[in-house]
């Protein structure tokens, strides 16, 4: 495969790697649950061994031995201006006899080649460590806060609530309730996975949280009629004191739908707090807030690391907020053919190319970092001012940066 990397150590070419059988997958998951210290319940053995099974999957073996697997789940991505499939990247893991041989590399460039194959230009991951991804060309697609209300008092809020009544819908109603609803408001923001039923079902309602097994089942409570806004919410109890409210997923057509939704949540009797990890870094709720000291952002964070596997079809697949015309060099040193400069060409209309060129950059930067870019998680300019590009024209940092500028900051809920 001519845009595979070069082994790093002398050692990898001992490795093979292959598609990973069907009935190798009880191996795979023995693999994957020694790397990551676990010991699954047969339930949830059995729910990953199905998700396995829809992934596209690759192996490392060492002779017969399986020492290594890298799978991806075949999801859509909501990107500017419409969406782009973008494989899951999952279940990633090296036997620890086996770590600094190459086997990573040379899983994800068989991955990567996989994908081409399918015409999948994008693939996302969630690190387990943050270190590791970006040499492969992943960049930090979108970042995410964790969010804590005190909600021993009433929640103030700035805004009047939607008045609409609320209502509790039962698990098993969930996904045909809000499918449709979640749907609508994926284009609201870029970096959002398209639901499946049976996702909705398997990973949104499970009655038992395998990480958290002290939480409740899951509750979704329902704005209006139709469907102004949701929130899916676990709560658990504690002995010596008011309990907590774990906030999961929380979706509003409007900031007056998502104060209901934030002022039910707080209310919740027996409890004395919320907290809401993975929320979007620009959530209406920390301007709509009246006391900062009663809402805090506690924790922020890379959320969804995304991988630009076909430049070229990344930058086609999605929309700009302003024209613009710039030769980008991209360095990538996985995938070859990404690399050189290109001109980015795109005008008032719509219209967009994307195409070689000998003419000399304008801007020069890793495929990491534009990945980086590319929902809107950060700005070429911010990347100048931290020396991770180069601006060889003046002024194609800034005049790039409104071109991929988007209304509201890229956010994933959905971890895999």
């Amino acid at each position: 495969m001519e845009n595979r990397p070069t082994p790093r150590t002398p050692c990898a070419s001992a490795l093979k790697f292959r598609e990973l059988p069907e009935d190798e997958l009880d191996v795979a998951l023995d693999l994957a649950y020694l790397a990551f210290h676990e010991k699954p319940e047969p339930e949830l053995r059995a729910h990953h061994k199905e998700l396995l099974r829809g992934c596209v999957r690759v192996g490392a073996y060492d002779g017969d031995e399986l020492v290594g697997t890298v799978s991806a789940l075949p999801f859509t991505l909501s990107v500017p201006g419409g969406e782009l499939p973008c494989p899951g990247v999952t279940f990633a893991c090296v036997a620890p006899t086996h770590r600094r041989r190459g086997a990573l590399s040379g899983m994800l460039a068989e991955l990567f080649a996989r994908c081409a194959a399918q015409d999948w230009p994008l693939a996302a991951l969630w690190a387990s460590e943050s270190v590791i991804y970006g040499r492969f060309g992943f960049g930090e697609g979108t970042r995410a806060v964790t969010v804590e209300i005190d909600s021993g008092r009433p929640l103030a809020l700035r805004i009047a609530p939607d008045d609409r009544p609320l209502c509790l819908i039962a698990p098993a109603d969930a996904p045909a309730e809000l499918a449709a609803f979640h749907d609508r408001t994926r284009a609201d923001r870029p970096g959002r996975i398209a639901r499946t039923r049976a996702w909705w079902a398997e990973e949104w309602m499970n009655e038992k949280d395998e990480d958290e097994p002290a939480y409740s089942p899951p509750r979704i409570v329902a704005l209006g009629e139709p469907l102004a806004g949701y929130a899916i919410y676990r709560t658990k109890r504690d002995d010596d004191g008011p309990g907590l409210v774990r906030v999961d997923d929380l979706e509003a057509e409007s900031p007056a739908a998502a104060a209901a939704l934030w002022q039910y949540l707080a209310a919740i009797d027996l409890t004395a707090k919320v907290r809401a990890w993975g929320r979007p870094a620009d959530d209406p709720l920390l301007l709509f807030a009246a006391d900062r000291d009663q809402v805090r952002v506690t924790a922020e964070f890379p959320a969804l690391w995304l991988r630009l596997l076909d430049v070229r079809a990344a930058l086609l697949g999605r929309s700009y907020a302003a024209p613009v015309d710039v030769v980008l060099d991209v360095h990538d040193a996985h995938l070859p053919a990404n690399s050189g400069p290109h001109r980015l060409s795109s005008d008032a209309s719509g219209s967009t190319s994307y195409e070689p060129t000998h003419e000399p950059a304008d801007l020069a930067l890793a495929v990491r970092d534009l990945a980086a870019c590319y929902l809107g998680a950060t700005t070429p300019t911010a990347l100048v001012q931290a020396g991770l590009a180069t601006e060889h024209t003046p002024g194609t940092a800034r005049s790039l940066t409104e071109a991929l500028r988007v209304p509201r900051l890229p956010h994933t809920t959905d971890t895999f």
